[in-house]
């Protein structure tokens, strides 16, 4: 086998595990010899991303274009992308990428660019844009034949951290989103309480890992969990979602949609996550996060072994259940 292969599968194993920091001296070592090894650049800004280092990792996160070709697609606009002008007084449109989860992380970044005197506009599919209608922009919705008006910069909005030069320290944190005032309270759901989002969209890459089995979700809800999922609750989407987390204590979730949505909305968030593959925005070891501060992190201890994590959350529940 080739060395630079080898080292590189090793920088690989290591990054599934949740070890960046050591990922990203083997990353940095393969791209002295190899500078144009592109998944390696790639990989390199997702464990920077993993250690924190977000001076570093995010200018290179848009190297998430060069791989796998339509994995996350860019736009085709007549107006040119943002690369950090200044914005007062201009207009700046925020396009759609990746999952529903990765565009409320990001929506934190709106009141962002229009507190430096941006008209905003976000482009978003029909289950956000409810919930985005609280954000200080305007929302277009991405559904049928979209007319696209004409704005003065485009950007993605995974982009945009990079672009503003953002640091953990810099990150705006939650809460930025909260239920709106014409979302009634959908299905069963009142009160105080937990809420359980167990299982993710079963054609993401990494949710076998990620979501719990049944039987390991059904201890939680024999214990009073109640769940979060559309067919159970009635939510017709994300506002419907937000209306129901507002009236719980806790929200328990998978690292999903949910989990972020309790989080931007500054709702005490128990978050579940597995020991391997592992999303880098959770980086590794810490029960915090800078993203949420409501969060609390619950971690496999070794790939597949749910039985601790949900043994601790059990404890935490149980005095309140029914």
């Amino acid at each position: 086998m080739d060395p630079v292969e080898a080292r590189f599968r090793e920088a690989v194993a290591l990054q599934r595990r949740g070890n960046y920091a050591a990922a990203v001296r083997i990353y940095e070592e393969i791209l002295r010899s190899r500078p144009d090894l592109a998944i390696a650049q790639e990989n390199l800004a997702l464990a920077l991303l993993g250690c924190g280092d977000y001076g570093r990792g995010f200018p290179l996160y848009d190297l998430r274009f060069t791989r796998t070709a339509g994995r996350v697609p860019r736009p085709t606009l007549s107006f040119p992308e943002w690369q950090g002008e200044p914005l007062a007084g201009k207009s700046i449109l925020i396009w759609t990428e990746q999952g529903y989860g990765d565009q409320i992380m990001f929506a934190r970044f709106a009141p962002e660019l229009a507190a430096r005197g941006a008209q905003v506009s976000i482009l978003v599919p029909p289950a956000l844009a409810r919930l985005f209608a609280e954000l200080p922009a305007r929302i277009l919705v991405a559904e049928g034949q979209v007319s696209i008006p004409r704005h003065d910069f485009w950007i993605m909005p995974g982009s945009i951290p990079g672009r503003l030069g953002t640091t953990q320290e810099s990150l705006p944190a939650a809460p930025y989103l909260r239920a709106t005032a014409d979302s009634p309270g959908r299905g069963e759901i009142s009160g105080q309480g937990f809420g359980l989002a167990w299982r993710g969209d079963p054609k993401h890459h990494n949710d076998q890992a990620r979501s719990l089995p049944d039987a390991m979700a059904a201890r939680l809800l024999a214990a009073g969990a109640r769940s979060l999922h559309p067919e159970d609750t009635g939510a017709r989407d994300f506002a419907d979602t937000a209306e129901i987390i507002a009236s719980l204590s806790t929200v328990i979730a998978v690292d999903t949609s949910v989990a972020h949505l309790a989080g931007a909305m500054g709702k005490p968030v128990w978050v579940l996550l597995p020991a391997e593959n592992g999303d880098w925005r959770w980086m590794s070891e810490r029960t915090d996060s800078p993203w949420y501060p409501s969060a609390r992190l619950f971690r496999q201890p070794k790939a597949g072994d749910w039985e601790p994590v949900i043994a601790a959350v059990l404890a935490r529940i149980a005095p309140a259940a029914p």
